[in-house]
């Protein structure tokens, strides 16, 4: 949701021309639909690892090669965001291939638990989405373009953002959120 002033705020200065945000925005956005997936992979990877099976990330590695190349030259059409939309897809694809790989290797994983976790945090996600261009769009408007005043309103949404992140997962009952403060808990002393 945040992607136009976000990239505004960095880029569009000097040599950087206001066509270009949006280009460069919709990249951001397809980039990150698969940025979860592609830490899910890394870690992925690191298990089967340890697991003494190199051999299987691997092959799936190979393999979404593959998938990017097909998807690259389908997607290119679509306009330069194509191409970070087919990385995107290709980490999904990845990431599937990987969990069912590794649940057939240590004999299940609990899925079910995992898509659970996982709908309560795209439910909180989605409530970040609609906070983050509910704060946003009416504080540009109301201050305008000028650095200082990009800087309120996108400032102001990402830690309104923030809240809601919290308060959603919370309410929603993520466990990982109680990980992620023990371990906050923990560096602070």
């Amino acid at each position: 949701m945040l992607a136009d002033p976000i990239v505004r705020i960095l880029y569009q200065r000097g040599a950087w021309q206001p066509n270009q945000t949006p280009v460069a925005a919709s990249c951001l956005a397809a980039f990150s639909a698969g940025l979860v997936f592609n830490g899910a992979m890394l870690m992925l990877n690191r298990a089967f690892f340890s697991l003494q099976s190199n051999w299987v990330p691997t092959v799936i590695a190979l393999g979404n090669l593959f998938l990017n190349a097909i998807l690259d030259l389908a997607f290119y059409r679509l306009g330069t965001w194509g191409i970070p939309l087919s990385t995107a897809i290709v980490n999904i694809a990845g990431t599937v291939a990987l969990l069912i790989a590794m649940s057939r290797r240590i004999g299940g994983i609990d899925g079910r638990r995992t898509a659970v976790a996982t709908a309560r945090i795209v439910a909180a996600s989605a409530a970040v989405a609609v906070v983050a261009y509910a704060v946003w769009a009416p504080l540009d408007s109301a201050l305008g373009r000028s650095f200082p005043a990009q800087l309120v309103s996108l400032g102001l949404a990402l830690a309104a953002c923030g809240l809601t992140y919290l308060a959603s997962a919370r309410l929603l009952g993520v466990r990982e959120l109680d990980v992620l403060a023990r371990l906050a808990r923990r560096v602070a002393t």
